[in-house]
């Protein structure tokens, strides 16, 4: 068994020059959220959740993304609604959110 059952990786990358990135979408906000209500669910720390801040993932026009690993499962989403429907399904009930699914061509 591994330290922490799942990461969620949040891009925070801010590029120069009017470049789509995933800071232009308050991705900031969206790891606050992420990481309250990981720890609101009591899923934080060893055997459970941990929520990480990424640079660039490379896949900045699907912004903002986030990646759960070791699912290699990859989302896009809106909103905190979003966000804590990530948090239930996925990370506590281990069920894949597919209408939030990445598509899988989607690159910078």
């Amino acid at each position: 068994m591994s330290y922490y059952k799942h990461h969620i990786f949040f891009c925070l990358n801010q590029r120069k020059g009017g470049e789509a990135c995933c800071a232009d979408h308050d991705a900031q906000a969206a790891f606050d959220h992420c990481k309250a209500a990981v720890k609101a669910a009591g899923l934080a720390g060893p055997g459970g959740v941990r929520v990480n801040k990424a640079g660039c993932l490379d896949r900045c026009a699907g912004g903002p993304v986030a990646v759960v690993y070791p699912d290699e499962t990859w989302y896009t989403f809106v909103d905190k609604q979003d966000l804590d429907e990530i948090v239930d399904s996925h990370l506590r009930q281990g069920r894949v959110v597919e209408r939030l699914l990445l598509a899988p061509d989607v690159g910078r």
